[in-house]
């Protein structure tokens, strides 16, 4: 109340200002704030009790700083002063408030004491007695300044409640800061003691402190008034909304993160509590990164219009503004492109996409657009048009595969190679590797200093979206940034995708832009030619259709009517060979690819075999080593393409000169209508020979573990090894007419990659071929029956797994003998299962005679040796054997660094390992010092977002919270329990805890473990 007092509002009373205010004078003249006021002798005017003072900036900036130094004293002062306010606010009694005040002046407004008032009224009381009798005024005079009276107050009204406003925002956001630095004390607090904070408010160590600055940034625009009221009342509602969620968060932080002294079982409760909340903290604190971009994207679009004037300067300077460090160009990987000159029309469309992907045109938000319409519609070259119409648009463009989940993840895989160019190992080395890679190229995208970007999922044919049930499909969203802003650009036939604006791709328009597409592929002139049209008009508009006739007549002598008659003639037999009804589009384009076909067939023999042969694989990412594979009983056309990459670069360059193939980046492609076309129309009848040479071809590529990159080849091999599970293909193969080896390849590939249903199917199908060729104990068909057991222990499977261990032991028994690296090679996985059902001591019997078989073997330094040694330690620390369990961890670190070198994996695997086990003893020191270095040897070879990184980085978490409880070690008895009794039935009330406890100590433990591939390998 006294910054009100201050400035002459308070107390204030709208009635009695108006009740003895005087009737105004005719003509009204406002006098400067520094001259004199003076009457006409003829004018008498009464003296309000409370005179009117006008509200200035000045005055709401004084009002705001007394504000916000009562907000800023000591809370019992604050309290004091409040109750003071509220008993001058009962009183009302101007006289004392009037005397409690000196004569001011703030900006242009004087404030009058109350001596100053009483010296007045004796002065305007004289001349009212000098002036006795004359002539007064009429009511008209008056009327006007009651009118300039009640003006005047309700513009002070309306400033008064803006300063309110105003007042109101400040103190929400000081709030708000108040809250942020309790909830980061906190955090740094434990993290101090802890090492970290669990995952679930690791977030808010970037967004508190950016929240907070945005803050301080909001609460000066709103001291000077440069915000408007509506502004600053909306503001303030996402203000207060911010509040309650990070009081709340303060709440969960008091409840699951445990104090300086907590014991070790109040720590292990306040992380079941943890679990239990996770959820709610999740929606709290995704609340808070909301409301942070919303009032972060405030105050960017505060300074869009300077950043477009600086921007329009610097373009009549001629100078180029810095690349931003985010910025890495164009980035189209194998996106099937054509030359800029041979994109013809589509000008409404590009203009389409120019205005909804303009940076001006949702600046407060992610822009997602999608291209729909059906294949061969020109969705990818529109998309990439755009690109080359509207780079400046974009400090970034990435294209993605998204035909398939499998393709999308190794396309965002790969862009992490682009943005993080220092990553130690670019390339993902396995799924969980490759899910990080993916995750954090997601990261970069969502940066709030990254927003510029385009990036263009290509294909996106199959959605699985609420509402869209497919098997095969996916939901592309769930590959988004996580934070909504940059540019999204999405192709496909579907036009149900609701969280995009849809720009429907028709047929070309007009028969000029017909014209103008086959001019342009074919090379010929057809101004006025009346053949030229009606070729046009037959193909209707269909751009791959008038691409394909074109490049048809660019290599040959055929006149448009020639191919006219060839098209209706194709037309015609499409009824004949088709399996089943083929859309009316579709036919238009089936019909020039069989002309083109035809052609090639004729020309090239060889090269029309290749194209049937390519209906087995999958359509993008052909390469040359992929076919080059010796093959039993291979046709002729095999064997002279194979012959020589002369002969086979023929073969690819008579398919792309027909417009049948596209040359990419390192490989060749098909589009998708025209893969489909290969399979529904070349291979009408289901050729077997040609899809046992696919088979072969992907399973000759396939890598072990112990070659260099396996990873990589491997999951380029995986698409084409995925084409075989389409419904046509596996409805009508002869798996047995398919070499085991093969299909022993397929599994293994299949099993690399988790899918564990398709690995069962060929290992058994292999089994099935190993058994009828060899019989039951031929090495081949144990290897399979050892490689099952492996895959069903790897599911939990323990009675199945068994099952096939030992007929694989008996069978390697009969025919190697006891001690042959393949029995050896059993007997550990038989022993690694053992160990996992918790049967001890036959797994240290099967471990033992495993070593001591490897040791005859091998000799005790072989890697295979090792291999169990690492194991059989694994076994004597879960059994509590301290001394034999580091004897072990010793015996293989110190192998491992003979035969690998200090930085393998295999060794660091040890290493940590031997950490767990000092941990486990309490020797907290020496098992820092094997964290660290398995850390630095991870980090080195992986990379830092590694999955081996990631845990062994737990595991020093966790070593560094039980060193803060060792510290502060107490009884049992003394701690907040009652009694023995009670902490006893509390403890096993926690181990029997179905899974968040045991979730919780089971992170301790990591076992690595070999298969027989890698040991035979070794």
């Amino acid at each position: 109340m006294a910054g009100w007092a201050a400035t002459g509002l308070f107390p204030f009373n709208p009635e009695r200002v108006l009740r003895h205010t005087p009737k105004p004078p005719t003509e009204l003249t406002v006098p400067k704030a520094t001259e004199a006021v003076s009457c006409p002798q003829d004018q008498v005017l009464q003296t309000p009790i409370t005179p009117v003072t006008p509200v200035t900036i000045e005055a709401l900036t004084s009002l705001h700083n007394l504000i916000k130094q009562e907000l800023n004293e000591p809370s019992k002062d604050r309290i004091q002063k409040h109750d003071q306010n509220r008993f001058l606010s009962r009183i009302h009694n101007e006289a004392k408030v009037r005397r409690s005040i000196r004569s001011v002046v703030l900006g242009k407004a004087k404030v009058m004491s109350y001596e100053d008032l009483e010296e007045a009224r004796a002065s305007r009381a004289t001349k009212e007695k000098a002036t006795a009798g004359q002539v007064k005024r009429g009511p008209k005079h008056t009327l006007m300044i009651q009118s300039y009276s009640l003006i005047w107050l309700s513009i002070r009204v309306a400033d008064m409640a803006e300063g309110i406003a105003i007042v109101g925002l400040v103190a929400s956001i000081v709030t708000l800061v108040d809250l942020s630095a309790k909830v980061l004390s906190r955090q740094h607090d434990f993290a101090s003691n802890f090492s970290d904070v669990p995952q679930s408010f690791r977030s808010l160590w970037t967004q508190l402190p950016l929240l907070t600055a945005t803050l301080e940034h909001i609460q000066s625009q709103a001291q000077t008034r440069q915000l408007p009221d509506d502004v600053t009342r909306a503001l303030k509602a996402v203000v207060d909304s911010t509040s309650e969620q990070v009081s709340i968060v303060q709440t969960y932080l008091s409840q699951v993160l445990p104090c300086d002294d907590a014991s070790k079982l109040e720590r292990t409760l306040k992380a079941l509590k943890s679990l239990a909340k996770e959820d709610k903290i999740q929606e709290a604190v995704e609340k808070i990164h909301k409301s942070n971009d919303l009032l972060i994207l405030h105050q960017t679009t505060r300074h869009v219009d300077t950043g477009n004037r600086i921007l329009e300067e610097l373009s009549k300077m001629s100078v180029t503004p810095v690349a931003s460090s985010n910025s890495y160009g164009v980035c189209l990987g194998r996106a099937p492109q054509v030359a800029a000159d041979a994109f013809i029309g589509r000008t409404s469309e590009l203009q389409q996409l120019r205005d909804w992907l303009s940076p001006k045109s949702q600046p407060d938000g992610q822009r997602i657009i999608s291209i729909a319409g059906m294949g061969g519609m020109g969705k990818t070259q529109l998309s990439l048009a755009h690109v080359r119409d509207c780079t400046d648009y974009y400090s970034s463009v990435f294209w993605v595969n998204a035909k398939d989940e499998t393709s999308l993840r190794q396309s965002m895989a790969a862009l992490s190679v682009i943005v993080f160019p220092e990553s130690a190992n670019p390339v993902a080395a396995s799924t969980d590797d490759e899910k990080v890679k993916v995750d954090k190229v997601r990261r970069w995208l969502s940066d709030s200093q990254n927003d510029r970007w385009l990036l263009i999922f290509d294909n996106y044919d199959d959605p699985r979206l609420p509402g869209m049930d497919s098997f095969t499909g996916y939901d592309i969203r769930t590959y988004f940034p996580y934070r909504a802003q940059g540019s999204i650009l999405i192709t496909t036939r579907s036009r149900r995708l609701l969280f995009a604006k849809q720009l429907l791709l028709k047929k070309l328009e007009g028969i000029e832009q017909s014209l103008a597409v086959l001019a342009a592929r074919s090379g010929r002139a057809v101004d006025g030619d009346a053949s030229a049209t009606k070729l046009a008009l037959r193909l209707d508009g269909l751009p791959l259709a008038l691409a394909t006739a074109g490049a048809y007549l660019n290599q040959s002598a055929d006149s448009f009517d020639d191919y006219l008659e060839l098209y209706n003639n194709s037309w015609s037999d499409l009824s004949q060979h088709s399996r089943g009804p083929v859309d009316y589009e579709e036919r238009k384009l089936y019909s020039t690819w069989n002309v083109s076909f035809q052609q090639v067939r004729s020309q090239d023999p060889v090269a029309a075999e290749l194209l049937k042969l390519m209906a087995y694989l999958d359509n993008q990412d052909l390469w040359y080593g992929l076919f080059q594979q010796e093959l039993n009983d291979a046709p002729a056309w095999w064997v002279e393409m194979t012959k020589s990459r002369v002969r086979f670069n023929q073969a690819i360059s008579t398919l792309h000169g027909y417009s049948l193939l596209e040359v990419g980046d390192g490989g060749y492609s098909l589009h998708t209508c025209e893969h489909d076309w290969t399979l529904e129309y070349l291979n009408h009848e289901f050729d077997q020979e040609k899809c046992r040479i696919a088979v072969h071809c992907v399973a000759a590529n396939v890598s072990g573990k112990s070659e260099a990159e396996y990873w990589v080849r491997n999951r380029r091999v995986l698409p084409h090894a995925r084409r075989l599970q389409h419904f046509r293909i596996t409805a009508a193969v002869g798996w047995a007419g398919i070499e085991s080896d093969d299909l022993f390849e397929f599994a293994y590939l299949y099993e690399q990659n988790d899918l564990n249903l398709e690995a069962e199917k060929m290992y058994r199908w292999a089994l099935d071929g190993y058994e009828k060729t060899w019989g039951p104990d031929h090495t081949s068909t144990l290897d399979t029956v050892n490689n099952l057991g492996l895959l069903y222990a790897g599911q939990g499977k323990h009675g199945e797994a068994e099952k096939m261990y030992r007929r694989a032991l008996d069978g390697y028994e009969k025919t190697w003998g006891p001690d042959h690296t393949s029995t050896l090679d059993t007997v550990n996985n038989l022993g690694l299962l053992y160990a996992d059902q918790g049967k001890h001591s036959e797994a240290e019997k099967i471990y033992q005679r495993a070593l001591d078989g490897y040791e005859k073997t091998w000799g005790p330094d072989h890697t295979s040796t090792l291999v169990t040694v690492n194991n059989l330690g694994l076994l004597y620390a879960d059994q509590g054997k301290h001394g034999e369990a580091e004897k072990m961890y010793r015996r293989a670190l110190d192998g491992y660094e003979k035969a690998w070198g200090p930085d393998h994996t295999s060794t660091l695997d040890t290493v940590n390992n031997l950490g767990l086990l000092y941990a486990d003893q309490g020797k907290h020191g020496e098992a820092e010092k094997m964290y660290r270095r398995a850390l630095d040897g991870y980090e080195k070879v992986w990379g830092p977002n590694h999955p081996s990184m990631l845990r062994t980085t737990n595991n020093l978490r966790l070593l560094n919270a039980i060193q803060a409880e060792h510290m502060k070690v107490e009884d049992i008895n003394t701690q907040t329990l009652n009694s023995d009794d009670e902490a006893a039935n509390t403890v096993q009330c926690l181990q029997s805890s179905p899974s968040p406890i045991k979730a919780i100590f089971k992170r301790l433990k990591i076992s690595m473990r070999r298969r027989k591939s890698e040991c035979a390998g070794q």
